[in-house]
């Protein structure tokens, strides 16, 4: 049976030719950005190799974040790496300088389904040993919010931590120390990319982090309500 595979970028779709690559960044089949300097001119690449479809990052600096429908797979997709895309829906996340990007990627024919991933009754969802408090909850969503409510899927913009940390209420000095505690949490549980290093912009880490938080499903605009509140948790 012929795969067909459609990209969905804020509510504009495209359909791959199987017979070339179809090309994502500041130039290329999907433009996503022409005004963004820190996006590669092509970043990203789908195309068909030994009866597969594959996403490849053929960038050279920025990484993208890629889950299925449900949040049940979950993959960094570093410069340079490829994903063979075996489920019928996934989304895109990435940052390029302040602005985070996210589309989907639909394709029929695909040899794996997803499955529904439950919420435990209090609301909270637990990958591995990782589970949100409250106020890690919070955080997230004061970093996510932009994205979370511009509706369509497009572009979004993650405040500073200055900006966070207004926004909740807290000193600053509080919303970096929580910050630096989830982020090793999460990183101890084995994701990538939210260790800081010598070069590396704080922007970077707090993108990743939101990109993992949506793509797992740890949050989502139902939680947005949530950001009336400044617990301890």
């Amino acid at each position: 049976m012929t795969q067909e595979v459609m990209v969905d970028f804020c509510g504009e779709i495209y359909h791959v030719d199987p017979a070339k690559p179809f090309t994502i960044g500041r130039e290329g089949d999907l433009t996503l950005d022409e005004d963004n300097p820190y996006l590669h001119r092509v970043f990203l690449k789908i195309e068909q190799e030994s009866g597969l479809w594959w996403l490849r990052n053929v960038g050279s600096s920025l990484s993208a974040t890629v889950s299925s429908n449900q949040g049940e797979m979950q993959a960094w997709l570093a410069p340079m790496g490829q994903l063979p895309l075996v489920f019928p829906h996934v989304s895109v996340w990435f940052t390029a300088g302040e602005t985070t990007y996210e589309f989907d990627i639909s394709i029929t024919s695909t040899p794996w389904e997803s499955v529904e991933v439950e919420k435990e009754e209090d609301g909270n969802l637990t990958l591995g040993a990782t589970m949100l408090t409250s106020d890690q909850r919070i955080l997230v969503l004061a970093l996510a919010e932009d994205v979370l409510r511009r509706g369509n899927k497009g572009a979004g913009t993650i405040p500073t931590s200055q900006q966070a940390a207004d926004s909740l209420g807290w000193p600053v000095t509080k919303f970096n120390r929580k910050l630096d505690y989830l982020c090793s949490k999460l990183a101890d549980a084995g994701v990538r990319g939210l260790h800081g290093g010598p070069g590396k912009l704080a922007i970077s880490r707090k993108a990743r982090l939101v990109e993992y938080c949506l793509s797992t499903q740890m949050i989502t605009a139902d939680d947005l309500p949530l950001r009336g509140t400044g617990q301890e948790g």
